[in-house]
Order: C-alpha cells, then structure tokens, then sequence
C-alpha cells in the first residue's frame, strides 16, 4: 500500500472511531508527516453524524477523457494557427513589402487558401468539442475535477499567455529599432486578438473550476 494510501485510511477509521480532527492531526504530526499532507487527508473525508466518514470528491483521470481533451486542444491549437496565418496573409495582400509583388499574388494566395482549408476542417471541430464539453459540465459538474481538463486548460492558458508576451516584445523592439510600420502593427493585432480570445475562453473555464472546488 503506498504511504498516501495508509495515510487516508488511518484517518478514515480515525474519523470512524470517533477521534477528533485535532488529535489526529496531532498524531500525525508526531509521526512525521507535513502539514499540508494532512490537511488533505483530513479534507478528503466529511464527519457527519451518525454516519461513517463520508469521502469527499477528488480528481480523477479517465483515458476517454484524455483523448477527447488532447483532440479539443489539437483542434484549438490548429484553428488559432491558421487563423492567424490566415489574417496575416490577407494583410500582405493589403499592404505588400516594395519588391515582392509576386509573392503578394502567389504566395499569400496559396496560404490564404491553405489556411481556409484548414479552418474549414479544424473550425467546426474545435466549436462542436468546446460545446460538448460546456454542456457535459452543466449536466454533470462532477465533470470539472478532471485532472485531463484541468491540464489541457490551463496550458491553452499558458501558451496564450506567451504568444500575448511574445507578441508585445516584437512590438516593442520594431519600436525601438524604428521598423513599426503599419503592416508589422496590424500583423501584431491579429496575434494578440486571436491569443485575448483563447485566455477568455479559458479563463472562464478556470475560474468556474476554482468556484466549483
């Protein structure tokens, strides 16, 4: 049995013989475990009277749900990609660099329809997924102590956050070195628009978990 396993069944049948949290948490402590791991292990069980320690929900992982978050965030990955490179090619055609009319036609053309294409594909597929796991929440908010979920969101969160970083550090240095023209500034638009959108979906989910716990 591992240690965290002995741990949680000491303080069930603690809690079952009728000892108080305090003189458990007193025992424990005198046995060497931290503070912090016996706190959880006091909160993983609720005393009610009457009845035996009645165990707390805890996170879980479920494969189903590893390969249904790992596809929403591949989907979410490919949509923001081709997004942005969608928008970005637009602009080239809108305001070319001087010398390269023939890549303004040929290849923005072909990104712009490469990146439609993929939108076409991975768009839907991103919305249908977000929907489906919105409303498996509503209907089950047991589903919001997924440890899969957690993860796929809080990174969606992470790699926004950089791409926003990211993105105000190359406008400040095509500021500082006098190359801030207006196709770079929209170009830097479009990242921190499309990266704002992915930290607002999300953040809302994070803070509905933390509401949830």
């Amino acid at each position: 049995m591992r240690a965290a396993d002995q741990l949680t069944a000491f303080v069930q049948a603690a809690l079952a013989a009728g000892r108080g949290r305090e003189e458990i948490a007193a025992a424990l402590t005198a046995a060497g475990w931290s503070a912090p791991e016996i706190a959880a292990a006091l909160d993983a069980w609720h005393a009610a009277p009457g009845l035996p320690p009645v165990p707390r929900p805890r996170p879980y992982v479920s494969a189903g749900e590893a390969f249904f978050y790992a596809l929403l965030f591949a989907s979410l990955a490919m949509t923001a990609w081709h997004l942005v490179s969608l928008f970005h090619a637009l602009i080239d055609m809108w305001l070319p660099d001087n010398g390269r009319e023939d890549w303004r036609y040929y290849g923005a053309s072909s990104s712009i329809r490469w990146a439609v294409a993929a939108l076409v594909v991975f768009g839907p597929l991103f919305l249908w997924l977000h929907a489906r796991a919105a409303r498996a929440q509503a209907a089950d908010p047991g589903r919001g102590r997924s440890v899969v979920r957690r993860w796929v969101g809080y990174l969606a969160l992470f790699l926004a956050a950089c791409s926003l970083l990211g993105d105000l550090i190359a406008v400040v240095y095509a500021f500082l070195s006098g190359d801030l023209t207006l196709r770079f500034l929209l170009k830097a638009l479009v990242v921190a628009a499309v990266a704002g959108v992915v930290l607002a979906l999300f953040r809302r989910d994070a803070e509905g978990d933390a509401h949830a716990r």
